[in-house]
């Protein structure tokens, strides 16, 4: 039995693909071989990629956007829904518009693209592969950021459901990322020694860098995982050491 991770010619959308979590993304797919499309709202260039301004809340711009890969590339093999994201509020700060932007845009946007997406790739003899990039925000409390983290569990929840109703042509799975390492961890995690601090919580003792959050996106789409469908693969480095353990003075209960 031959398996593989090359995925030579298969035409991929990555959605918000341009920098962060994203670019490794699209990094690991052109090295798998992949034609990548990259999105996001501002313009940006990947070498070796292409890019396609598009506002993945945006129900006209979505399709425009699937329906344009299709006319160029003739199919659409794998779509990863990495566009999200969300600043630091608390809850009982922020507004109802914010609450509303941060769910729509974490999950409400992965799933119409996904929903245009399903469409395309019901029709090819092929299917298609759907990855859902999601959160460990949406597995623990999520303090700071409480519509994201409620937003990647039902992204989560989504994604299972999803490989139900569109098995057997399209395979959808998740990935539950937690800590990486990009441009903008000094906005989460402070200055160099913050980071440095933040590291030790990690079992791993480091944070993960986006192109090994690439390699799981592309192991999912490739044929390694094709019995692989309604799972959300978790990428934390071992996850967080228990609170009581930092606390705990040693002595025995």
């Amino acid at each position: 039995m031959l398996v593989e991770l090359d995925l030579d010619g298969a035409v991929v959308l990555v959605t918000g693909g341009v920098r962060g979590v994203g670019l490794g993304i699209t990094l690991a797919f052109l090295s798998a071989g992949a034609v990548v499309v990259t999105c996001a709202r501002r313009p940006a260039e990947v070498e070796g990629a292409s890019f396609v301004p598009c506002d993945v809340r945006d129900a006209d711009q979505v399709a425009q956007l699937v329906n344009g890969i299709v006319a160029e590339h003739g199919r659409l093999d794998v779509v990863v829904n990495n566009a999200g994201g969300a600043p630091f509020a608390l809850a009982d700060k922020a507004s109802p518009r914010f609450h509303q932007k941060i769910v729509e845009l974490n999950l409400l946007a992965p799933l119409l693209v996904s929903q245009v997406a399903n469409t395309v790739m019901q029709s090819q003899p092929s299917g298609g592969v759907i990855v859902n990039v999601s959160s460990v925000s949406g597995r623990r409390p999520s303090p700071g950021t409480a519509a994201y983290g409620a937003a990647k569990a039902g992204l989560d929840n989504l994604t299972a459901s999803l490989a139900v109703e569109w098995a057997p042509k399209v395979r959808v799975n998740a990935l539950a990322v937690g800590m990486v390492r990009t441009e903008q961890s000094h906005l989460h995690y402070g200055s160099e020694a913050g980071i440095a601090a933040v590291e030790k919580t990690v079992p791993l003792g480091r944070l993960a860098s986006p192109d090994e959050v690439g390699a799981c996106a592309v192991f999912l789409a490739s044929p390694l995982a094709s019995y692989v469908s309604g799972a959300t693969l978790v990428v934390h480095g071992g996850g967080e050491a228990p609170a009581f353990l930092t606390a705990a003075d040693g002595g025995s209960s």
